[in-house]
């Protein structure tokens, strides 16, 4: 279950401390990343091909994430158990979030109708926010293309 502040945040901002589960079997927690730079990217669904891609561009610039001061978070809707099933099967090197109850979501306001099959349905649209090393969003990037994203992430990180 995640806990976050009501509202939602915005750039230049700080964003309100939020504790979500994690695929280690703990909590993770925003305050405890103060003084390291933090990516959360938010995606639909573990194991689909976008997120695939994305999760694996992630994971391929873990550590030019690391040598820049930013730790890599990902976050969807899926419990903690797919999270593990999605971190082995793709070899992810950073933590997942499970935000089932989608108070992150609300707090990051991603979650956005969406065109399904025909069928109108609510779902994460394909987000990431930078966060500053004092707990600042920094950056945001909204209606993401997977492919390339990663890259166009770190050189804003390097930058802050």
């Amino acid at each position: 279950m995640s806990k976050a502040a009501s509202g939602t945040v915005s750039l230049g901002k700080k964003v309100p401390d939020f504790t979500a589960a994690t695929t280690e079997g703990g909590e993770w927690r925003l305050k405890e990343a103060l003084g390291s730079k933090v990516v959360l990217f938010f995606y639909p669904k573990d194991m689909t091909p976008g997120c695939t891609i994305e999760a694996r561009e992630f994971r391929d610039l873990q550590a030019n994430f690391r040598k820049a001061g930013t730790l890599v978070v990902g976050v969807s809707r899926d419990s903690c158990s797919s999270h593990q099933k999605f971190r082995t099967k793709e070899l992810l090197n950073y933590e997942l979030l499970s935000d089932a109850d989608e108070a992150l979501c609300r707090l990051f306001d991603v979650i956005k109708e969406k065109n399904m099959y025909g069928k109108k349905v609510f779902g994460i649209e394909r987000s990431t926010f930078l966060i500053d090393a004092k707990g600042v969003l920094a950056a945001e990037w909204r209606k993401v293309k997977a492919e390339g994203h990663a890259a166009t992430v770190l050189v804003a990180a390097k930058a802050l």
